[in-house]
């Protein structure tokens, strides 16, 4: 009995092949190429809400002052440009450069708008812009299996949308500025960006600001020590809640300095946090007592630069302070480097204190607003006068205490933060 042969069943196995490979690669290219055009479009929008939140933060004028200039734009297409294009593409190996992110691809709006509303700067988007669009595309990716198939390169993009918004959180020291006396029902009347007010954080509330309790009838000295070596009281209801007056309270001096890189006792730049410097400003090195902030006074260099260069407290004789140097450690330029932190532009609550000096019964009086303000100098016990240089409000678009805090609801009472809308 003859076995027939098999000759006629070779090449089976190579032809289900052959058939099995094209669909194999698809199933492969969908789960890798497709995984790859995924991973591109992440790495884009992460540019693009870089190069928008970046943007945005420079849109801060106010066309009810005036005329914006053109600078406004500039400003923010250089930031959206510079922020955005540190970031990387292809697994984090490829720089985002001027092919993926372009100025003409920064756009400009008045409002929040469709996309086919917004300009760039060169196509003569408006200086009051409120909104600004960063898109990112990239061209031209091979795929790794499908173009075996024939597909050819992809493309990808992305965009983002962002613009300055309220924050939730508005963390505010223990210090209430006085509301200039007078008929305004707007507690920021009469007050000027720069002008230095002044207190000697008395009991009968003479001068222009006072110490405040946010949890009246409790707290206490302790309690207002700690917000001002922390950050202070952190999302504070809207107005007009009602705060109480603390008075005199010389103990709380080496918590307020803490800011300024003075600690003593248990007190260090491990516990609180100092500001990038300790530069003092008082009558006597800054006569004019205004605009420390970023103005000019013979060879002292203002808060902006000083804040610069980390410069540390230069001490009583150049000041005219007392601060009591008995177990006081001054940080260093170097730690303040290192360690430092904003914590001189801060946000106080406005009140009026007329209420105190007439003897309210409760001692309580409503919070009408806030206001950014810049810690001047250290406090000594026995100083005539303490300052504070007023910067505007909170709020302002270009308040230079909009620089945190996370982004809130349109009731917020912080300063203005970026924020993506889209």
């Amino acid at each position: 009995m003859r076995i027939p042969k098999r000759t006629s069943q070779r090449g089976t196995v190579a032809i289900i092949a052959a058939i099995a490979l094209p669909i194999l690669i698809g199933f492969a290219g969908l789960a890798l190429d497709g995984g790859r055009l995924y991973l591109h479009k992440t790495e884009l929008q992460n540019a693009a809400d870089a190069c928008a939140l970046a943007a945005s933060r420079e849109l801060t004028c106010d066309p009810a002052a005036g005329p914006c200039a053109a600078s406004f734009l500039l400003n923010a297409e250089n930031s959206g440009l510079t922020v955005g294009q540190r970031n990387f593409l292809d697994f984090q190996g490829t720089a985002v450069g001027n092919a993926q992110l372009s100025a003409s691809d920064i756009t400009f709006s008045t409002t929040y708008a469709p996309a086919s509303s917004y300009l760039s700067r060169a196509a003569g988007a408006d200086p009051a812009s409120k909104y600004v669009m960063c898109t990112t595309h990239q061209s031209g990716i091979l795929p790794w299996f499908m173009e075996v198939l024939g597909v050819g390169g992809q493309s990808v993009a992305a965009s983002a949308v962002a613009t300055l918004s309220r924050a939730a959180t508005n963390c505010a020291i223990p210090i209430g500025l006085c509301k200039i006396p007078g008929p305004s029902s707007d507690p920021f009347a009469g007050l000027t960006v720069g002008q230095w007010v002044t207190s000697k954080l008395s009991s009968s509330a003479t001068g222009s600001f006072d110490w405040v309790d946010f949890t009246p009838p409790g707290g206490g000295a302790s309690e207002l020590a700690d917000l001002l070596k922390g950050t202070g009281v952190c999302s504070v209801p809207a107005p007009p809640v009602q705060v109480g007056e603390q008075g005199n309270i010389t103990s709380l001096d080496t918590a307020w300095n803490t800011r300024f890189g003075l600690y003593k006792g248990s007190d260090s730049i491990a516990t609180a946090a100092p500001d990038f410097t300790g530069y003092a400003y008082t009558p006597t090195n800054w006569p004019a007592k205004f605009n420390a902030y970023s103005g000019s006074s013979g060879s002292e260099p203002n808060f902006q630069t000083a804040r610069t260069q980390h410069k540390a407290w230069q001490g009583n004789a150049s000041t005219g302070g007392t601060v009591n140097m008995g177990g006081v450690t001054v940080a260093t330029s170097a730690q303040l480097t290192t360690s430092g932190a904003d914590r001189r532009l801060v946000t106080a609550p406005v009140v009026d204190c007329a209420a105190w000096a007439g003897g309210s019964s409760s001692q309580q009086v409503p919070i009408l607003g806030y206001a950014c303000v810049l810690m001047l100098a250290p406090m000594g016990k026995s100083d005539p006068e303490t300052y504070l240089e007023y910067l505007g409000k909170s709020t302002d678009l270009t308040s230079p205490c909009a620089s945190s805090g996370s982004v809130g609801g349109p009731a917020a009472e912080g300063p203005l933060v970026p924020a993506l809308v889209q």
